[in-house]
């Protein structure tokens, strides 16, 4: 009866304002924010593609009817049937055919392969999708990518609570807008918008992170959380979108998404109140300043062409496997299931370990393996070859990611000062420059020099990256930082500041995170 009396006298919004302040909500939270954006992201890759090439058939059909001669009143004579010949004349023209010929040719008319429905009608109307769905793809790492720089400098002033709430009522526009466009321009508008609101919401929510983490191994561990997130959303959305348009409609994933985005928005309410403006306590060191450290460029460069491999499939693969495997709806999404079960497997794994095994290590071998993988993509001949190539692709990339993002932000704590607004928001540009090239580039690639070209250059480019991970190895810090970092008095406690595993330590923590959890 004590825990029935307990669970009656408990209540939910009452403790979620108590526990406001602990870090496990918070990172709770820029998951959730993260898993949204991403499923979104990445739920409209089956569905476009299809959905385009369905939209330009109809409207060609429209168009071919329209231009078709128009019947004639009601008992004119077309034609004139000669007894003599066996022939059929047509009148107004001078195209006579044989009965005998419309007899033989009548059944191969009707003959049609089992799977016709899921063959493309047309080639060349498909390959003609790669740069308009390659485009559509990265409008919005296009959009995020001009929107990040003023993103980065905002946090620093205003404090992450009002981008991040910011960025979820733009996602919550564009789902809404995803869910009931029925035009190339009103999905271009829509995928556009999603870039803004993704912008603000991966911007201000991994330096919140970093922020309320300030142990470099405890940090590391967050931020892999938080990309686990990420991962989900990228595993859930392609079979999510692909399996949903395929038996209920295009509506209806898009829907779903809104509804959930409206419970992340609620919790963020109630947590974060978005309605208070809390600058940082020190200036952060200028954006171009960061851009000009050469480590800060290589974190970066790993971050981009890793996820470029991964961004080049999402509109070239499944027009392939379209013209190639005459693949059904639902497949198109489900090809990309093992690099989303295994980025979900990379990021938790090392999350951790890339700490102890070294971060420039664990970044070196990701991008090398992902060179291999998507080099080994084109290689299929149907959608179960697909799935150990894109399995490595996934898995690589995640070991990328889990390593590069804390570093970004030990690089700053150890080079610069740490206010982390503006780092992330180079991170999140070099993550949307691998999806803004990835697809526009790749689109036009794929439609004049073929899909396995594509794969085979992005191969080769992330296996001559590989090598200037090395320099992150042990990168200098400035002495004056390193003086501050040793310094009992330093409000900020950090264990490590290595990626050789040298640990200073710092023993007073600011009071304001004393009663995270």
């Amino acid at each position: 009866m004590g825990r029935l009396d307990a669970f009656r006298q408990f209540n939910l919004l009452k403790w979620l304002r108590e526990e406001r302040q602990s870090r496990k909500l918070i990172l709770f939270i820029v998951f959730v924010a993260l898993l949204l954006d991403n499923m979104l992201l990445t739920v409209v890759v089956p569905i476009i593609p299809s959905y385009l090439y369905n939209l330009d058939e109809s409207t060609a059909t429209v168009l071919k009817n329209k231009t078709l001669p128009q019947p004639g009143p009601p008992g004119a004579f077309h034609s004139i049937v000669s007894l003599y010949d066996n022939t059929v004349r047509s009148l107004g023209s001078n195209i006579t055919t044989r009965s005998t010929d419309l007899v033989s040719t009548a059944p191969a008319a009707t003959e049609l392969p089992q799977n016709s429905s899921d063959c493309p009608q047309s080639t060349s109307k498909l390959l003609n999708e790669n740069v308009k769905v390659g485009i559509l793809f990265a409008s919005k790492a296009t959009v995020q990518l001009i929107t990040n720089p003023f993103i980065g400098p905002l946090t620093n002033r205003i404090g992450y609570q009002l981008p991040i709430f910011a960025g979820f009522c733009i996602m919550f526009i564009s789902t809404i807008m995803f869910a009931f466009s029925s035009s190339y321009t009103l999905l271009f508008l829509a995928r556009s918008l999603q870039g803004v609101g993704s912008s603000c919401s991966s911007v201000a929510g991994m330096g919140m992170l970093a922020s309320v983490y300030t142990d470099d191994e405890e940090r590391g561990h967050a931020i892999g959380i938080a990309l686990g997130g990420l991962a989900m959303g990228v595993l859930v959305g392609p079979p999510f979108g692909s399996v949903m348009y395929d038996f209920v409609g295009k509506t209806a994933p898009f829907l779903i998404l809104a509804f959930l985005a409206l419970f992340d928005g609620a919790l963020q309410l109630i947590v974060l109140q978005p309605t208070k403006v809390e600058p940082e306590s020190q200036k952060g060191t200028p954006l171009l300043t960061l851009m000009k450290d050469p480590y800060i460029l290589i974190a970066a460069g790993a971050i981009c062409f890793g996820n470029m491999a991964i961004a080049m499939m999402e509109p070239t693969l499944p027009i392939w496997m379209m013209e190639t495997m005459c693949a059904k709806k639902w497949q198109l999404g489900v090809a990309f299931l093992p690099a989303s079960i295994s980025y979900l497997i990379g990021t938790n794994i090392f999350g951790t370990l890339a700490h102890k095994m070294g971060r420039w290590l664990c970044a070196l071998i990701g991008i090398t393996v992902v060179g291999i993988s998507v080099i080994c993509v084109p290689f299929a001949t149907n959608i179960y070859g697909l799935i150990l190539p894109n399995f490595g692709v996934g898995f690589a990339i995640g070991m990328v990611d889990s390593s590069m993002m804390p570093i970004m932000g030990y690089l700053v704590d150890l080079r610069h000062v740490s206010v982390y607004g503006s780092v992330y928001a180079i991170a999140d540009v070099a993550f949307c420059m691998g999806f803004a090239l990835g697809p526009s580039i790749g689109g036009s690639i794929a439609e004049s020099i073929g899909f396995p070209w594509v794969m085979t250059i992005i191969g080769i480019v992330d296996i001559f990256f590989a090598p200037l991970c090395l320099f992150l190895r042990n990168p200098p810090g400035q002495e004056e930082k390193i003086a501050i970092l040793m310094d009992t008095n330093c409000s900020m406690k950090t264990r490590s500041y290595s990626t050789q595993g040298t640990y200073y330590q710092g023993e007073n923590m600011d009071p304001e995170y004393d009663d995270y959890d």
